[in-house]
């Protein structure tokens, strides 16, 4: 028993010493305080310290003993030391590791140059972790189910904040999307989603947190109100894509995980390569570094194939943009965004006064005007129309004005003057009838008159009945003539 407790205390005690030596080996403290603390004459310190770049750390035990061939140089060992306190004293350990062998070509295992780092005390020793939960399996198949979340973080490494705007599959976490944002806010996630939409295709959920542009929350704490939705609610239901709320962070597990290794690698990333502005940032994002996270940390389905699916629908500006109703005035304007916006002539309607539009602010601070499935103005951010062409090529962004200075309505045109539009129904039976008839009958008017009316016989006072011819409506004249007239006539020429 006393055996095994002298042991353990030269154990204790030579962990003691291998700890005070790495300190004054990372500077933190002198040679001359390091012998202070561990109770020895200062010369016997210099001795420990020669002994120590001779052998290495195995000088510090028992001398009689056999030295390791797996040890570290002393002079390996202050290079790592020195690397991490000029270079990357901000990077994690197993990130630190990693440029070790990448970037310096320095092969040590992963639990030495922990340890290395703890000991000398440039590393918090971090409690172990206790039980954890059971995590939720994940889907078979990509496109199953897809984490969008936002992390607020000083990605700078200065005193500015920015959201980094994350979209990963749960069943791969591979990383779709990722882009630094200002402020996470219904522009911004529209964007991530549309993005994902269009190089991806049709998922089938998506996991969020309870924010305010995601879900209607009617109390704290309490359901979302799935009868209410959010324009994002709305873009998801337009095409089909279920949103699942989450109501916890740890029902948000993969996420917040994934963030950590985000919070932990991104920084510095954009230090070692000077990247101090949001656009420099996101080009780096998705050019480079992207590909790079994925490589590292994606990892493999479940199951074989996938559960995207193309999207063929062709109005994704109006469902990733806000949507709000207006009615227009009888002078055809609306009234948006302390604006007064003119409707400019439409070739299938007159005017537009009394009908409901609605306004879609798009993802590019743009406006659009739709009346149904059609797009009757544009307008910028200012307020300014936009140039239209409608069918016949002329401009509508304002109406046609006469010599006098009003405004009048374009003419309605026929497709049929268009060359190689099609004719309308009654324009093309004409263009056949026409076409039947001889050239010798179209000059003469040949088929334009109609057969005449039978004769009636009318009373008439003293001479009799009477026959009145008549010719229907339609033909060159009317002519009425009277058999008792004709009879005196031929007598009279007789």
């Amino acid at each position: 028993m006393e055996e095994k407790l002298y042991r353990a205390a030269a154990v204790e005690r030579a962990m003691k010493v291998q700890e005070v030596i790495m300190k004054a080996m990372a500077k933190r403290i002198t040679w001359w305080q390091a012998a202070e603390i561990l109770g020895i004459h200062v010369r016997t310190m210099r001795r420990w310290r020669a002994r120590l770049q001779r052998d290495g750390y195995s000088g510090l035990f028992d001398r009689r003993r056999h030295p390791s061939p797996k040890r570290v140089a002393v002079e390996e060992a202050e290079r790592v030391l020195k690397l991490y306190q000029e270079k990357y004293t901000d990077f994690n350990v197993r990130h630190f590791h990693e440029k070790l062998g990448s970037e310096h070509g320095i092969q040590l295992s992963y639990t030495w140059v922990k340890k290395a780092l703890q000991a000398a005390g440039l590393v918090k020793i971090q409690r172990r972790r206790g039980p954890h939960r059971r995590r939720r399996p994940r889907r078979p198949l990509p496109g199953m189910m897809l984490h969008i979340d936002a992390s607020r973080h000083q990605w700078f490494c200065d005193d500015r904040w920015h959201d980094l705007i994350v979209v990963l599959d749960d069943a791969t976490s591979e990383i779709y999307y990722a882009q630094l944002v200002a402020e996470e806010s219904t522009r911004t996630v529209m964007a991530a989603l549309r993005s994902v939409a269009e190089t991806k295709g049709w998922f089938s959920s998506i996991y969020s947190d309870r924010a305010s542009h995601f879900f209607r929350t009617p109390k704290a704490g309490q359901p979302v109100d799935t009868r209410e939705v959010t324009e994002v609610g709305r873009a998801m239901r337009d095409l089909g894509i279920r949103m699942i709320p989450a109501y916890s962070p740890q029902a948000r597990g993969r996420s917040e995980r994934n963030f950590g290794t985000w919070q932990g690698r991104l920084p510095q990333e954009l230090r070692l390569k000077q990247l101090h502005t949001p656009e420099q940032a996101n080009a780096f994002l998705g050019d480079h570094y992207i590909g790079e996270f994925n490589s590292k940390f994606m990892v493999a389905a479940a199951e074989t194939g996938t559960a995207f699916a193309p999207i063929h629908r062709q109005d994704l500006d109006r469902v990733f943009a806000i949507q709000q109703e207006r009615t227009v005035a009888n002078d055809n304007t609306i009234q948006f965004a302390n604006h007064v916006w003119q409707i400019p002539s439409t070739p299938f309607r007159a005017t537009l006064a009394g009908c409901r539009v609605i306004v879609y602010e798009h993802l590019d601070a743009t406006f659009s005007v739709g009346y149904g499935p059609h797009t009757v103005g544009r307008f910028t951010a200012s307020g300014e129309p936009v140039m239209v062409a409608n069918a016949s090529g002329r401009n509508r962004s304002s109406p046609e004005k006469t010599s006098h200075g009003r405004s009048r309505l374009p003419r309605r045109t026929w497709p049929i003057n268009q060359p190689g539009a099609k004719k309308s129904p009654k324009a093309a039976v004409r263009a056949q009838k026409k076409a039947q008839r001889p050239p010798a009958a179209r000059r003469s008017g040949w088929g334009r008159t109609l057969p005449l009316r039978p004769k009636t016989l009318r009373p008439s006072g003293s001479a009799g009945a009477t026959l009145q011819r008549s010719a229907p409506s339609g033909t060159r004249g009317k002519e009425h003539v009277h058999n008792a007239d004709r009879t005196q006539t031929k007598s009279a020429g007789t």
